[in-house]
């Protein structure tokens, strides 16, 4: 039986692929043109897989191409001569396995050329390759290099001028005909010296995440061999989690039809989906531990992914910025429609929070009133159901406890403080009761949905920050589309003003036919970094929050 690869690259023998015949064609087409395709990624989005499957279905199409595959992951410490003699080895090994997958064995010319071949530097490159051509009876050769940013440091100005010569030269057969780069870092950021940029023959190629059909068509190929089945939501919710990275859509899928031990004669469903999603983000995971050791390498990372998870006017999606460029080449952010950088996916946005979370906040003791009766359990009702209006309406009284100290809570940026303590005193509740929460909103673009669930029912809190009456309005109508497309009847919506002046409101309306109930939480700010201002300030803003308005004030909107 075949499995979901998530270790390196999968092989249609052996697991469940995805086809990706559009692009593969798209590959093939370049190819016939003669470009020099360049395809820069993140790790484990598929390039290596693609590039195999493209080359196979090339070789298996048309004798007329000459395809192969290097791969520079293992030259990284090498000094340049070495790089360079072992590379001659690994090309002739390539051209000797091709020779021997189509049946065929190499002219007695061709292997004295091969056995007396040295490479010792790049214009020793170009010289092989132009010789090559001459043994390969018109055949076009097709070069894929994966791992190309492992090339060492001093052989790269050297080998992409030698790449670039072979391009632009019109003497006799190009040799290579063309050729695939493949790696995370792009050329601009390989090119140290800044001597080699732009690299302008290269044509890009984009490889985009897996579709919802393709996550569909993935699942279905899954169930056609064992018969069991995924309900649409199961498909639909895996795909919006992961926004079809590929390894994470088959870790999903992994888990489910692995690891969960579902009997393979029931159907999977978002009872099982909601299992494998906790499942997911609280075990170890190659991909996730990648991400959060990339938005560890440097501190200023934590104030942009915050600064675009917080507030919907966004961050541009400017790769010029070197922090930007770092994040957009981790995989960590990419660029939405409107040209605004976007946190990838729901389950990076919850990992990322979690990296910037505090371990302890200090203010877990302050979370409940003086006169609680059984702590977090008053707030589950006599059927075992969550209430979450009073929750939140502690969580709000919660805040306005604290003043002052919230601004102590370590290594959290001010504007984000008080998405971290929400995200914080809910997990703990939730966790407390039994259910389980995790982020729904693709984007992270200045809104964080959360979705809890607990006894098969769901409860959706939509958080922002504070960007005006307009964007307040607006985020209520965004809301009601969202539980809409839930089929949740009511929502409930928690925005943080960090004005100087913040009007504090609780409001609960009707919108669209839904009920959402809204709650603008001021968050106390001192004159610099967490912890500056004094008690005697803070209070004096608290008291003049409540002259301007009650925070206990319920008021009703029809």
């Amino acid at each position: 039986m075949k499995t979901f690869g998530t270790q390196g690259p999968v092989h249609p023998e052996d697991n469940y692929v995805v086809p990706r015949t559009e692009e593969v064609a798209d590959f093939i087409n370049r190819v016939r043109e003669g470009k020099y395709i360049v395809l820069f990624a993140p790790r484990q989005t598929g390039k290596t897989t693609f590039f195999q499957y493209a080359l196979d279905a090339l070789a298996a199409e048309e004798l007329t191409y000459f395809p192969m595959q290097l791969n520079f992951e293992i030259y990284e410490d090498y000094s340049l001569s070495a790089f360079y003699s072992d590379l001659a080895k690994r090309i002739r090994k390539q051209i000797e396995s091709v020779f021997q997958k189509r049946g065929r064995i190499p002219s007695e010319a061709l292997r004295q050329f091969l056995d007396s071949a040295e490479l010792t530097d790049h214009v020793s490159l170009m010289d092989f390759f132009e010789n090559l051509a001459n043994f390969l009876e018109n055949q076009k050769v097709v070069l894929i290099i994966d791992e190309f940013d492992a090339i060492p440091r001093a052989a790269v100005r050297g080998f992409l001028h030698s790449l670039r010569y072979i391009y632009l030269s019109r003497c006799g057969p190009r040799c290579p005909y063309s050729v695939g780069i493949v790696g995370v870092k792009s050329i601009t950021q390989l090119d140290y010296d800044r001597s080699i940029s732009p690299f302008n023959i290269q044509d890009e190629f984009r490889l985009p995440n897996f579709t919802h059909g393709q996550v569909q068509e993935l699942l279905a190929q899954y169930t056609a061999e064992v018969g069991q089945a995924f309900v649409p939501e199961v498909v639909a919710s895996i795909h919006k989690q992961t926004a079809g990275q590929p390894v994470l859509v088959n870790r999903f899928a992994q888990i489910l039809t692995e690891e969960l031990n579902i009997p393979k004669t029931e159907t999977i469903t978002m009872v099982h989906f909601t299992t494998a999603h906790t499942q997911l983000l609280r075990g170890r995971n190659t991909n996730i531990d990648h991400l959060t050791a990339n938005i560890r390498r440097d501190p200023r990372f934590e104030r942009i992914l915050m600064r675009i998870m917080a507030y919907d006017d966004g961050v541009d999606f400017n790769l010029r910025d070197e922090l930007i460029d770092e994040l957009a080449t981790y995989g960590v952010i990419s660029e939405g429609a409107d040209s605004m950088c976007e946190i990838a996916n729901p389950l990076y946005l919850y990992a990322i929070l979690q990296v910037f979370k505090p371990a302890v906040n200090g203010l877990e003791q302050e979370y409940l009133p003086e006169d609680t009766g059984e702590g977090f359990l008053d707030y589950l009702t006599p059927a075992g159901q969550i209430d979450l209006e009073p929750l939140l309406d502690n969580f709000r009284d919660f805040i306005a406890r604290a003043g002052f100290k919230i601004l102590q809570v370590p290594d959290t940026p001010q504007e984000s403080v008080g998405q971290h303590l929400l995200l914080a005193y809910l997990e703990q509740f939730v966790k407390l009761v039994g259910g389980v929460m995790h982020i729904e909103v693709q984007t992270g673009r200045g809104r964080m949905d959360l979705l809890i669930t607990h006894n098969q029912r769901k409860y959706i809190v939509e958080t922002k920050v504070w960007r005006g009456n307009i964007r307040y309005q607006a985020g209520k109508k965004q809301l009601a589309a969202y539980l809409k497309l839930e089929d949740a009847v009511e929502g409930y919506y928690v925005v943080f003003d960090h004005r100087t002046n913040p009007e504090p409101r609780v409001e609960t309306e009707s919108v669209g036919g839904l009920t959402i109930r809204s709650y603008v939480i001021p968050v106390m700010h001192g004159t610099g970094r967490a912890g500056t201002s004094t008690e005697a300030e803070c209070c004096s803003q608290r008291e003049g929050a409540s002259q301007s308005g009650d925070l206990g004030n319920h008021r009703k909107i029809e």
